[in-house]
């Protein structure tokens, strides 16, 4: 029932509105820039600040590789929290896989990236000095977040940032522009 009044809302608001479509494509006259679809944007932001091959060959591929992998690995199967167990071990492994990214980042001047990375770091420090038994509902929950949890809300953080960058802040050349100033 949902999904039909989901449709019926969509024909209703693309009957009133049209689409944003730009003109059709002229091949003597290319943008600048040169923007992929939004689904690709996160890809093309990523080849503005890696080489081709890490950004274009081995990200993807081991984003690939790793889905078809991980379901086959029995890891924490009751989805303990990350830090119920052996603490100062496991914190101290956090932080050095923190620092170990904040300094590739930095190495490859990929600084729209450190917001999404130093927040999620908080965030698990936070997790980390939480006691299990604490009355605090949000930290309670942080602290009962598994690996997986901290993993993959990085990696959307990130797909968000990186795509929002290169849709509303890519300008001529690839530099960067503020959206609301023509």
């Amino acid at each position: 029932m949902a999904i039909e009044v989901l449709v019926v809302f969509l024909v209703w608001l693309a009957l009133i509105w049209n689409a944003p479509l730009e003109q059709l494509a002229d091949p003597m006259h290319t943008p600048n820039p040169a923007k992929a679809p939004w689904y690709f944007l996160g890809l093309q932001e990523l080849l503005h600040y890696f080489p081709p091959v890490v950004a274009g060959v081995l990200v993807p591929g081991l984003v690939v590789v790793a889905l078809i992998v991980i379901p086959y690995f029995n890891i924490n199967i009751e989805a303990d929290g990350i830090f119920t167990k052996d603490r100062r071990r496991r914190l101290m492994i956090c932080s050095i896989v923190v620092a170990a990214m904040l300094a590739f980042l930095i190495a490859f001047e990929v600084y729209v990236a450190l917001p999404a990375t130093l927040l999620i770091a908080a965030l698990l420090l936070i997790a980390a000095l939480t006691p299990p038994d604490t009355p605090i509902g949000f930290r309670r929950r942080l602290a009962s977040k598994p690996l997986s949890f901290w993993i993959m809300t990085w990696f959307l953080i990130e797909l968000t940032v990186l795509t929002a960058v290169g849709t509303f802040f890519r300008g001529p050349g690839w530099s960067w522009v503020l959206p609301w100033r023509s």
